[in-house]
């Protein structure tokens, strides 16, 4: 199996590393997708990668992230605000040239109020949409450029997010874009189905109602796994304190059995059919 979601750059993961690894591959996790959400934890995705065989890693600004530099916009002039996205864009780019760096994610757009955010004031408004929106297209221009797969993020934000790849078809290709944890929401569906976008199934899928039934209209062959790790541990695994969290990659199984269930398929085939995919997407031998 593939996790292609799996964030071991994050602080929770710091000491159980080799661990959480280790552990993942004896449940037949054969290789690990480790994105980012910002420069640090970029960084760090290519740390992990080059440090472990079998894991790969995306390099990106999360659209929550890109408040870092809206936050500095009363205090900059608009052309230093230009610069300050260009120098992030810049660093991002640098990364891309690692060799295990297979994508660029994840990106995209986010419209929900974060309850926890280290972000003073922290507040969604038309400004900050927008610069949202050019560090999103800013990023696929990069993704184009060196043919590196794109791992798409978006809450609450689907209008403006086929927008923007409806009016970018040039920067966006074929068996090569994934909507991360994608919403249940038919217009997505219908826009991945046109495109061949592939869809990831989190652990969300063995609990949430609506995204069985979402599932169940997704063509097997757009279909990948992701644990997205520390979050959206699994059922029984969320029942329980012990086990609710961190989230790890070794609960992959735990998803492609429910969705097999939801599917009517044998597991096996599941298993074989999304490692196929996530191959294809990621352009991994």
């Amino acid at each position: 199996m593939f996790d292609t979601h799996c964030h071991l750059n994050f602080s929770v993961f710091d000491m159980i590393l080799e661990e959480t690894i280790a552990e993942a591959k004896k449940a037949g996790i054969e290789k690990i997708l480790v994105p980012a959400t910002d420069v640090e934890t970029s960084k760090k995705a290519v740390e992990i990668a080059q440090k472990f065989d079998g894991v790969y890693a995306a390099v990106g600004i999360h659209p929550h992230h890109v408040y870092e530099v809206k936050s500095q916009k009363l205090k900059v002039k608009s052309y230093n605000l230009k610069l300050k996205i260009n120098k992030l864009i810049g660093e991002i780019e640098n990364l891309l040239k690692e060799p295990k760096v297979v994508a660029i994610g994840e990106i995209g757009l986010d419209k929900h109020i974060y309850q926890k955010t280290k972000y003073d004031n922290y507040q969604i408004d038309e400004k900050f949409i927008a610069l949202q929106k050019k560090v999103f297209v800013a990023q696929l221009n990069l993704a184009k450029k060196y043919k590196k797969a794109v791992i798409i993020h978006n809450r609450q934000a689907k209008d403006d997010l086929l927008s923007i790849l409806t009016n970018n078809q040039s920067l966006i290709t074929n068996n090569n874009l994934v909507f991360h944890c994608c919403e249940p929401d038919p217009d997505l569906l219908n826009f991945a189905k046109k495109y061949h976008i592939y869809i990831g199934v989190d652990g969300d899928v063995t609990y949430d109602k609506n995204k069985q039934e979402f599932v169940k209209k997704i063509p097997l062959s757009l279909l990948v796994l992701e644990t997205d790790s520390p979050f959206l541990t699994p059922s029984p695994l969320r029942n329980n304190e012990k086990t609710r969290f961190p989230n790890r990659p070794k609960n992959l199984s735990l998803i492609a059995q429910k969705l097999a269930e939801i599917k009517g398929e044998k597991v096996e085939k599941i298993k074989k059919i999304t490692k196929n995919n996530t191959i294809k997407l990621f352009m991994i031998s």
